[in-house]
């Protein structure tokens, strides 16, 4: 038996839209996105549930390779307002850099995550509407996340820069 899926009234977008945020609260992030998915079917430019998505796909983000960091850009890319696309796609960039710091990933693999994280920021704040400081919130957030991680060293050695061998630049020693 084959089963295909149901459409919603558009005159139910507004109480399925508040389903979405219940379901986030009660951390449930794949209910949620179901709907967003249901909304979207019925009303493909719907902003609210388009950002919902985004977030919602974000939530699920476990620092591993098959979290849906396209999926979370995609429907953040598809935000018409200038400031909502940077501020959430920022909010993507943290979110996919606190999950793989919570997962284990080396400092120097998050560095660079939240620094696009900051550059999204930086472009919403330009931009930000009046009274709104989200994206200050957020930047400073990952100015603090940033001074948590370890001191990394970056060795950018030529060939030649120094005679020692390649496993002592690591702490190993070698046999002469």
């Amino acid at each position: 038996m084959e089963f295909n899926l149901k459409s919603i009234s558009t005159s139910g977008i507004a109480e399925a839209l508040s389903k979405v945020t219940l379901y986030r609260y009660l951390n449930e992030p794949e209910e949620a996105e179901s709907i967003c998915h249901d909304i979207l079917a019925v009303d493909p430019d719907n902003q609210t549930a388009l950002r919902m998505l985004g977030l919602t796909i974000t939530d699920q983000f476990t620092g591993h390779a098959s979290d849906r960091y396209a999926d979370a850009s995609n429907a953040f890319q598809h935000l018409t307002d200038p400031y909502e696309r940077h501020y959430y796609t920022g909010l993507l960039y943290e979110r996919r850099a606190k999950a793989q710091m919570r997962a284990g990933w080396p400092p120097e693999m998050l560095v660079g995550l939240f620094h696009e994280a900051m550059a999204r920021f930086e472009e919403a704040e330009k931009i930000h509407p009046a009274g709104n400081d989200d994206a200050i919130l957020r930047w400073n957030r990952c100015v603090r996340l940033l001074k948590t991680l370890p001191q990394t060293e970056e060795r950018h050695h030529a060939v030649g820069d120094d005679d020692t061998a390649p496993l002592q630049a690591f702490g190993r020693k070698t046999k002469p």
